[in-house]
């Protein structure tokens, strides 16, 4: 290998290695950002799972108070209870109260009884406001969990890339100090098989 194509190779892997350094360095930013904002806003709720005995846990359908009685009695600090929550307690009772249809149906009967018949829309009101609500507050724990599961990847990601980093910084390592070593010790056991012999 020549020396200018030594050097190209080499340029190249120390440029590698810190581009890759670069962006293990973000992703582990991302994840500490995301993973810290989501903990700090759910905290900020202040929502209690039900204690493990409590009636509200069961009431619940057995795999919605198994999935929520991982996280008995404990306040709501990350992605993966904000899931659970939204998924196995607030979908439940959206499901209960609105009968298995959504904010849209109860709000246009609601809409629609209005001035033909009024207590008839106070009731689908309230319940039109109710699934409103849950369905509001489902959507921001869900997106909170979104948030906290793309955290998580950009940990792993910033795992990936910090390897790729130390491997192509040993490559580097390798090219520049063992490789000449190498290649001086072959050309010299060529130059040794090739000599002529004496006569």
């Amino acid at each position: 290998m020549t020396r200018e194509i030594r050097w190209r190779i080499l340029t190249l892997q120390i440029i590698a290695t810190l581009v890759l350094a670069f962006m293990a360095g973000v992703t582990f930013w991302a994840h500490s950002f995301t993973q810290s904002q989501v903990t700090q806003q759910l905290t900020a709720q202040q929502i209690v799972f039900p204690p493990a005995a409590s009636p509200a846990l069961k009431a619940l359908p057995a795999v919605d108070a198994s999935a929520m009685s991982r996280y008995a009695g404990q306040t709501m600090t990350t992605g993966d209870q904000a899931k659970v929550y939204a998924d196995h307690f607030i979908a439940v009772h959206l499901k209960e109260i609105g009968q298995g249809k959504t904010y849209a149906y109860w709000s246009g009967k609601a809409l629609a009884e209005k001035t033909t018949n009024p207590t008839q829309f106070a009731k689908d009101e309230g319940i039109a406001q109710t699934m409103f609500q849950g369905t509001t507050l489902r959507s921001m724990l869900l997106n909170a969990w979104a948030f906290y599961f793309v955290g998580s990847i950009a940990l792993y990601a910033a795992i990936g890339l910090t390897i790729g980093t130390i491997l192509t910084f040993l490559a580097f390592l390798y090219e520049l100090l063992v490789e000449p070593q190498r290649e001086g010790v072959v050309d010299l056991k060529s130059r040794k098989v090739s000599a002529p012999l004496a006569v």
